[in-house]
């Protein structure tokens, strides 16, 4: 079986692999996620892998339970960062992976960025365990999340529809002290 160590290092692995580490991992409680999140995609082959790095996504942000900014992403120097709604980003149609991506973020930023939380947190149960999961507002999205250690998460996005597998990323507890726009 594939280890945390592994995953981090490489940020790549077969679903099923990945699947059975998270079923390895320890839930994440509410506690644990509060706070400001760097991600990184872990590329399995799913349709959207590349797609958030492509595009300068940052992470999430939990401020409590019922405050959560779940797309956070990069101003166009990388020197702040501000909140998009997820109800504006497409992901069922083919998005080009492409660099452009990046300055569209830029251009499009009024059109979708947001200062209201667009997520909440609960407890619910997946694969077989409660955990930490980030609901989202006006998608039928759920991503889960199990503790890799007090600075880590792994995360699953559970999205209706999906098909075989679901994608993954991981968290990383980030205390630099962007100016937030939200």
């Amino acid at each position: 079986m594939m280890t945390t160590e592994q995953l981090l290092q490489t940020r790549q692995a077969d679903p099923q692999e990945a699947l059975q580490l998270f079923d390895a991992l320890p839930p994440a409680t509410l506690d644990l996620m509060t706070g400001r999140w760097k991600g990184f995609e872990i590329k399995t082959g799913h349709s959207i892998d590349g797609l958030l790095d492509l595009s300068g996504w940052y992470g999430k942000l939990f401020q409590s339970p019922e405050e959560v900014h779940p797309l956070l992403f990069y101003n166009g120097r990388k020197t702040g960062l501000f909140a998009v709604n997820p109800l504006l980003i497409p992901l069922k149609w083919p998005i080009p992976k492409i660099r452009l991506l990046g300055a569209a973020r830029v251009l499009f930023r009024p059109l979708v960025a947001t200062r209201s939380s667009k997520a909440r947190l609960r407890m619910i149960e997946y694969r077989g365990k409660v955990t930490g999961t980030m609901v989202y507002d006006h998608k039928a999205i759920m991503d889960h999340f199990v503790q890799i250690d007090e600075n880590t998460l792994l995360g699953v996005m559970d999205m209706k529809g999906d098909g075989a597998y679901p994608y993954f990323f991981v968290l990383e507890r980030d205390e630099t002290p962007y100016p937030m726009n939200i």
